[in-house]
């Protein structure tokens, strides 16, 4: 293949079946029109008449002259002329041109060429000049390409390739490249192609050049005898020499394709260090950290970063340019350095945050974990004011505490301050001054804890300890509470069984009756807050119960909030604690009615869900069982995503400080699961909250007894058809034990009224000589728990020890769990809690003395 030289580009251009040129004249256009406006003034000068005959043979004369005319334009012996393509300078342009040039038309032959395409393809003359596909037919090198180009050329497309010509006779070979577009956007010339072939030979060993330097650059960087990484702004590893991979025990192939992160090759807190660096929009910087760099095995190697950081227009930056130089060596053969790598391992490895500051404020010095903390404040440390992290109420005890170290003050108090943030969290500053020497930079170091998590614990405690007392004085405040009720109900009693209905003064004693039993209510309810009452399951319809809550319930949730009870059809029974399900329901519905302050509606729905609609369900940890299903839904604020799977937890409040336990929720939790049942809760920010509680079915046992079911009244009697009144009267020695006076006696009326005989106790000991002095008389013992000198389990003890059969009756306000703990195993009693109506003492006591 010829090689093109300057004799070949300083040849003339060809143009092959060029058409000749047409060029035309102003001079000629201005005499043909004096020639006629010359006739026209010889013809006015004769006669109409005279005139007429030579006016006709002119007009019959140019009209033949524009008809051959016509006839020869549409023959295309006549064309006009196109000044464009007459213009010397864009003829020139191709003519001269440095790449080749060459037209096609479309049956392949070359209409036209420049200088520089004879010399690139070889041609001599204007008769050796070849189109392209003729001129590399053969070379398989080019084949491909050629036909390409073809292709495109027929298609009336632009296309373009690059190919390498082969040199002969060991001659270096050339790259070329070969384009390919239509002449024009019309029809006709769309069917011409241009072809344009250029030597890029030059441009191609001037890029291998750059390739091989580039390369030979990796390699030297690569094997340096220290390390060097590339980090992006997202914490990514870009780039790791193959020294420093080596260091780490890291593989090349894993590194740059999102394998490795700053974090996984940094020990401890020190990539804050990295990521703390703030400079202005198009500043460089370079800073120097001694930290420590994890292997993949875990162990670390102490090295000095040389860091250096490009910051965009944005002041976003760009990839770092890190130098690593091991300092492991150092460390064996150098005490003094070995001393500083230690120094510096504890200045940045300690989980302690640690700050050297001016009188101002400002950081001088930071070590990783006080950058790692700044970073979770939104804070960049580096040269500002460590006054920022320090919320506003708590910033003057800290500038206080900064200006006693600048004087050279000892001993400060540690400042205990709120940091600034959308959450709340506490730290503690130690203070202490620096040497008289360096208070010119630096006025104070300054070591900060976070405490966030401990005040929470302590938080927590305290909570829970004013739990603890709040339940407690609940429970003795119940306690002696029922026993005034126990009085006020029984002497009631007495006045309703004197007073006819007809009566003027019947209503008024109704009224301290229902007032009695309001009150009752009120005390069992503390002695539930306190976890102090009996509780004992008994079945239970979720329908009548609920009904019985509706009053409670509305006067909890106000008036702006709207109460909607659905009833399923045909629930079936659930055996649960009568309190606990009421405490659970009461508990749903405040929190309910804290969630929606502008009113809104509650909707309490309850229904049978069977084995099928169960599994259906698939909630997480329910097995597929008949349950009924109680849902609480409310239209408040919702609870956000991120906090949903807490709301059980103890302690967890979204409540201002004060305004709420953070127990409400976890005790729904545990009461549903102590009864075997499960709560899940349904909630999107915004739209409402909807806990949905499953109560497995009860399955009663074929020869079980009627149990009555419980309702909400204190002392209310079941509520049933017609029925023959029962018979509470009875026969019997009863010796009954109780400290309070007015009670006692009240008591014992009661139990003769009904036909028993009563021996009368105020403590233990009187009640142990009574049972001495009536031995084998005494059939049944009614006993407080809680009293002076003796209490009821150390009697009950003291009488079995006399009498094993003897049957006991204990009556207190605490729950009989509270002394159940302390009695010998297998001990059979009864057990009444107050307060109780007469009514309700006389059904235990007959009940108990009646043979089984």
């Amino acid at each position: 293949m010829a090689t093109a030289t300057d004799n070949d580009l300083s040849r003339e251009p060809i143009a092959v079946h060029e058409p000749p040129r047409r060029s035309g004249s102003i001079v000629l256009v201005l005499l043909v029109a004096v020639c006629l406006v010359a006739v026209a003034i010889a013809l006015m000068t004769l006669g109409r008449t005279q005139a007429q005959p030579y006016i006709l043979g002119i007009l019959a004369l140019l009209a033949m002259v524009g008809l051959f005319n016509l006839f020869a334009f549409a023959a295309g012996i006549v064309r006009f002329a196109n000044r464009s393509a007459d213009d010397p300078i864009i003829g020139h342009i191709a003519d001269h041109a440095f790449d080749g040039l060459a037209v096609s038309d479309p049956r392949g032959h070359v209409v036209y060429s420049n200088a520089a395409y004879l010399a690139l393809t070889g041609a001599a003359s204007a008769q050796d000049v070849r189109p392209v596909e003729r001129i590399f037919i053969g070379n398989p090198d080019v084949s491909e390409a050629v036909f390409r180009l073809l292709k495109a050329a027929r298609e009336g497309k632009r296309q373009q390739e690059e190919v390498r010509i082969a040199g002969h006779d060991g001659a270096h070979g050339r790259w070329l490249r070969m384009r390919v577009r239509p002449l024009g956007a019309g029809k006709r010339n769309a069917k011409y192609s241009v072809w344009s072939i250029a030597d890029i030979t030059r441009d191609r060993e001037l890029q291998e050049d750059v390739f091989k330097e580039l390369q030979h650059a990796i390699e030297y960087l690569d094997h340096a005898p220290c390390g060097f990484f590339s980090v992006n702004s997202g914490g990514d590893l870009v780039y790791v020499n193959a020294t420093l991979a080596n260091w780490l025990d890291h593989d090349l192939a894993e590194i740059g394709s999102g394998g490795l992160k700053l974090t996984d090759i940094v020990s401890g807190d020190g990539a804050s260090l990295l990521t703390s660096i703030v400079a202005g929009p198009g500043e460089v910087k370079t800073e120097v950290f001694d930290i420590d760099l994890r292997m993949r095995g875990g162990k670390t190697m102490p090295v000095r970063l040389y860091h250096k950081l490009a910051f965009g227009a944005d002041g976003t930056p760009g990839p770092s340019r890190t130098l690593v130089i091991s300092r492991a060596r150092e460390e064996r053969s150098d005490s003094q350095r070995a001393a500083e790598v230690r120094f510096m391992r504890f200045f940045d490895h300690t989980p302690m945050a640690i700050a050297t500051v001016d009188r101002s404020g400002a950081v001088v010095r930071a070590n990783a974990r006080f950058a790692k903390l700044a970073q979770s404040l939104n804070f960049d440390s580096a040269g500002k004011s460590i006054f920022r992290i320090v919320n506003s109420r708590d910033r003057g005890l800290l500038i206080a505490a900064i200006n006693r170290a600048a004087e050279g003050q000892g001993d400060i108090a540690p400042v205990e301050a709120m940091l600034e943030g959308a959450t709340e969290r506490w730290g503690q500053f130690f203070v202490t001054a620096v040497e008289e020497g360096e208070r010119e930079t630096e006025a104070a170091i300054i070591y900060m804890l976070e405490t966030t998590e401990r005040r929470a614990l302590e938080n927590q405690i305290n909570q829970s300890q004013k739990m603890d007392m709040v339940g407690q004085l609940a429970g003795g405040i119940a306690h002696d509470f029922n026993n005034v009720l126990s009085a006020i109900m029984m002497a009631n009693d007495f006045l309703l069984n004197a007073h006819k209905p007809t009566d003027p003064s019947f209503q008024d004693i109704m009224q301290i009756k229902q007032n009695a039993t309001r009150a009752a209510t009120l005390v069992r309810q503390l002695l539930a807050f306190s976890r102090r009452q009996t509780l004992r399951p008994q079945v239970l319809d979720l329908g009548d119960a609920l009904s019985d809550l509706t009053m409670l319930l509305r006067r909890l949730i106000g008036e702006k909030v709207k109460l909607d009870l659905v009833h399923g059809r045909d629930l079936w029974p659930v055996k649960v604690d009568v309190s606990q399900f009421e405490q659970v329901i009461v508990n749903l519905a405040v929190n309910a009615r804290d969630a929606m302050p502008d009113g809104g509606k509650l909707t309490v729905r309850t229904a049978n869900l069977t084995v099928e609609e169960s599994t259906r369900l698939a909630y997480k940890g329910m097995p597929a069982a008949d349950y009924v299903r109680i849902a609480i839904s409310d239209t408040g604020t919702g609870i956000p995503a991120d906090i949903v799977d807490k709301i059980f937890e103890p302690f967890f409040s979204t409540k201002e400080v004060g305004k709420g336990t953070g127990l409400g929720l976890s005790t729904v939790y545990g009461i549903v699961k102590q009864t075997g049942g499960f709560v899940y809760v349904n909630s999107e920010e915004g739209n409402g909250t909807t806990f949905d509680i499953f109560l497995p079915r009860h399955h009663p046992e074929p020869d079980a007894q009627h149990e009555v079911h419980a309702t909400n009244g204190a002392g209310r009697e079941p509520a049933a058809g017609p029925k023959p009144r029962a018979d509470l009267t009875g026969q019997g020695t009863i010796l009954l034990v109780e400290d309070e006076e007015g009670l006692r006696s009240l008591n014992a009326r009661g139990l003769r009224s009904r036909g028993y005989s009563v021996i009368e106790a105020s403590n233990g000991i009187e009640a142990m000589e009574a049972l001495e002095e009536k031995e084998g008389a005494v059939d049944l013992v009614v006993s407080d728990v809680v009293m002076p000198e003796m209490d009821g389990p150390t009697l009950l003890k003291a009488m079995r020890g006399r009498n094993p059969d003897l049957k006991i009756i204990f009556v207190s306000g605490y729950a009989e769990d509270a002394f159940e703990k302390s009695l010998p195993e297998n001990q059979q009693f009864a057990f009444l809690p107050k307060p109780f109506t007469l009514s309700q003492l006389v059904a235990a006591v007959k009940e108990t003395m009646t043979p089984q």
